[in-house]
């Protein structure tokens, strides 16, 4: 792991308490199976293959939390749940709570279940080499139109100034923590170190961290875990 550094730590946050609404789903999407496994085992055992990570900090349900520890793989990386809140923010700032050791945090999505390892290493990489905040970004194919409340295109933003924004995001702790001290909402973690100034840097992504929101989606990973096409470096998912 990470001993060569000193004291750092990295710590990785994974907000897991959302309802798979747009999934179909009944209950929360991070406890979705993909190839037989839960998206949330899926992606704690991707933070720990990438050897990048000193410590994993889950967020679900309360009344889940029991049931998440015996979901989640067996490694010699610690893997703690604990409660989460209402709102993704809310859970966030209970993972930063039960971190209070971290020197650099990664939030990353449960529904991100196949993020590839290397993907992992990059942020944590890019971190130690100085830099405050990390994201993975990949270039954004589809025409954008930006509209009005009517529906009616408004503009047509320069692609190649355009990235989709993957996850695990990274972070100095103490620029995350100061970020959420302020209360304020953005769409994700980024936008939020953003207001306060920071720069963010951006690593190469990967196709196979796409989010898994739909069913299509869903469809989409369960076929790439059956034909072997997700992650050959990733430890498989021994649960406790």
């Amino acid at each position: 792991m990470n001993a060569s550094h000193g004291e750092s730590r990295v710590v990785a946050l994974v907000p897991a308490a959302g309802m798979g609404v747009r999934l179909g789903e009944n209950r929360p999407k991070a406890f979705v199976p993909v190839g037989g496994s839960p998206m949330l085992a899926l992606a704690v055992a991707g933070l720990i293959a990438s050897g990048s990570v000193d410590e994993v900090v889950v967020m679900v349900p309360a009344e889940l939390v029991d049931e998440t520890r015996a979901l989640l793989p067996v490694s010699d990386t610690p893997v703690h749940v604990v409660p989460g809140g209402a709102e993704r923010t809310d859970s966030v700032r209970a993972g930063l709570d039960a971190a209070p050791d971290a020197t650099f945090v990664l939030v990353h999505d449960a529904a991100r279940a196949l993020t590839p390892p290397a993907l992992i290493a990059r942020v944590v990489a890019e971190l130690r080499a100085g830099a405050q905040a990390v994201i993975p970004a990949l270039p954004v194919t589809d025409t954008i139109k930006s509209v009005d409340v009517t529906g009616a295109v408004t503009g047509t933003p320069d692609r190649a100034e355009l990235r989709a924004i993957q996850t695990p995001q990274g972070f100095e702790a103490r620029l995350l923590r100061a970020a959420y001290a302020t209360g304020t909402q953005a769409t994700d973690d980024a936008g939020l170190v953003e207001l306060l100034g920071a720069t963010v840097r951006t690593v190469p992504g990967d196709a196979l961290a796409f989010k898994i929101t739909t069913p299509l989606d869903l469809v989409l990973a369960n076929t790439l875990v059956a034909q072997g096409s997700s992650n050959g470096d990733r430890e498989a998912v021994t649960t406790r």
